[in-house]
């Protein structure tokens, strides 16, 4: 059982089958397992994606230009943090939203040392709004964060029915079997398409391991935490 770990959550993940938007029995679901999770003693920072609403790389965002699409991403990922947020308080679980971009009248900004503080009080911390910058996706932000904090895992949870890591798209390949345990230089030699390659990258010169496991089934965050499900990298 790891002390502190980082959750990388997709939007998508939110908005369940509805395509856009957040799916209130989906949040409360997941609302419940973070705070299973926090009543355990684990120190919980959440990173959230933004693609249920708007992603500056999307068919959506063609005619765009691409910082300013990005941008709009940044800001989709704060409405999903609030979200949970709100799903958490709830359930009488202390939390803080603490985003990359200052918006002090919804959110805290981003101070290193004041997430450590706030997850060592036992509140669940979500970061929003990626890293502030354009050109990256939150899997980016989602490993800095996790080495900031000095977390000992990336919990990267799928959205799309894939449960780990395989040796080619199962969706695709009837004959891809999943790995229990995978490297990161095999991972980048294979091409597989897991986080985005940064990333990997970043996690592999930070020898900060990732999970990758089905988040859309009920229970799999807590049974991830365990290492029973999913696909370790390391």
């Amino acid at each position: 059982m790891y002390k502190r770990v980082v959750l990388k959550l997709s939007g998508e993940a939110l908005a369940a089958g509805r395509g856009f938007g957040v799916d209130p029995i989906r949040i409360h679901e997941i609302g419940g397992e973070l705070a299973e999770i926090h009543e355990m003693g684990v120190e919980l920072a959440v990173v959230v994606g933004g693609g249920n609403f708007f992603r500056g790389v999307a068919e959506q965002a063609r005619e765009m230009d691409r910082v300013s699409a990005d941008n709009m991403g940044m800001l989709a990922t704060v409405i999903n943090a609030l979200a949970i947020q709100d799903s958490l308080e709830k359930r009488d679980v202390h939390c803080r939203v603490m985003s990359a971009i200052e918006m002090n009248q919804v959110c805290e900004p981003y101070i290193r040392r004041r997430a450590i503080r706030h997850l060592e009080k036992g509140r669940i911390v979500i970061f929003a709004a990626g890293m502030g910058n354009p050109f990256f996706s939150t899997d980016t932000p989602a490993a800095l964060r996790a080495a900031e904090i000095e977390a000992g895992v990336v919990l990267k949870g799928t959205h799309s029915g894939v449960d780990g890591v395989y040796t080619a798209d199962p969706r695709l390949d009837p004959k891809a079997t999943r790995f229990e345990e995978i490297s990161f230089d095999e991972v980048i030699a294979r091409g597989l398409r897991v986080m985005d390659l940064t990333a990997i990258t970043f996690c592999k010169d930070n020898e900060l391991p990732i999970l990758v496991f089905d988040l859309m089934a009920v229970g799999n965050i807590r049974s991830a935490l365990g290492g029973r499900i999913g696909t370790l990298i390391k």
